[in-house]
């Protein structure tokens, strides 16, 4: 009787969480592609000479959870919503070059698959979502771990957040959509909230993975408390869980750039998608709207956790290869 009430019941998600096509203008979106495509190049250059034997299975399992904890927005003031970002906790767990890549991966398959953002906005999407935060996070988090780890991934979270949505407020400002003294104060105003909440949750995070990996921090280098294929496997059903529980259970409120387009009268400047795949995260051809939102997130998670793997798999046999030389 339980799972039939909760599959009738509607999903709770709130709206699309990334910038759509129709917000920044070509010239902008294409100056974000162009550097953003420089900083992956730049991180494939780096890692693949770097990843260690942890940070493989973590980069999919971070992939996973942070794809899912996306989806769960939760209220702030104002009938407004938030939602985590996640890349100052990639950048503290990995560090920031392979933190790039996996929000990379998360952004990219959010756009392209569940028409989360707009394709020609999707550069500016991994920029101000999977550069900007992860090397703000990582600085922020670098420069006060030795006062408290605690503060400084709660700080991290907080900054990466406020970075994110003054720069995008910047960018809509050059696109003409919205005059900077009108959309600055908005974005930051709301996204000083939100960014508790990602704070929260990323402090709450680097703290179990402390205990649960102590190895991935030098301070604790004594070994893992759980072996790699528990902690694996773990992770991969708390994103599952995860992912689940925000078709039930996120906010239905609009996202902070959502009420901040509302609110200043440019929502309607977005354009649809070219393409729908399964849009909105909603698994097309199942007549209940919750048991197809449960399938999308189910298949996303999934997906994200190997597509995660397989670009650190890659990139270290990469690396074996070129250490092992000519045979």
């Amino acid at each position: 009787m339980w799972l039939s009430n909760a599959l009738s019941a509607p999903l709770l998600s709130g709206e699309a969480l990334h910038i759509p096509d129709g917000f920044l203008s070509v010239p902008v979106a294409l100056a974000a592609w162009l550097l953003t495509i420089g900083f992956i190049v730049a991180a494939l250059r780096v890692t693949r000479g770097s990843l260690g034997e942890r940070q493989v299975p973590l980069m999919g399992v971070l992939a996973a959870f942070i794809f899912a904890a996306q989806a769960f927005n939760f209220p702030v003031a104002g009938g407004t919503s938030g939602h985590m970002l996640g890349g100052a906790l990639a950048a503290i767990l990995l560090g920031p070059w392979p933190a790039l890549l996996v929000m990379t991966a998360v952004i990219a398959l959010q756009g392209l698959l569940f028409q989360d953002g707009g394709l020609l906005a999707m550069g500016a999407n991994i920029f101000l979502m999977g550069i900007l935060t992860v090397w703000v996070g990582y600085f922020a988090y670098q420069a006060l771990v030795r006062v408290n780890r605690t503060l400084a991934a709660f700080v991290a979270g907080w900054l990466s957040v406020m970075a994110a949505a003054v720069l995008t407020a910047f960018l809509l400002a050059l696109s003409g959509t919205a005059a900077l003294g009108v959309v600055l104060p908005a974005m930051a105003g709301v996204h000083a909230l939100i960014g508790i909440g990602e704070g929260l949750i990323t402090a709450a995070a680097v703290a179990l993975v402390a205990r649960a990996l102590p190895g991935l921090f030098a301070e604790h280098a004594a070994g893992e408390k759980i072996a790699a294929g528990t902690w694996v496997s773990a992770g991969l059903v708390a994103s599952i869980v995860v992912g689940v529980l925000a078709v039930f259970f996120a906010s239905g409120s609009p996202d902070g750039l959502e009420r901040v387009a509302e609110d200043k009268g440019f929502l309607e400047a977005a354009q649809e998608p070219l393409f729908n795949i399964i849009p909105d995260y909603v698994f097309p051809g199942i007549g209940n709207e919750a048991l197809a939102g449960v399938v999308a997130m189910v298949l996303g998670t999934l997906l994200l956790f190997a597509v995660g793997y397989a670009i650190a798999r890659a990139l270290a046999q990469r690396q074996a290869r070129k250490a092992a030389g000519p045979q």
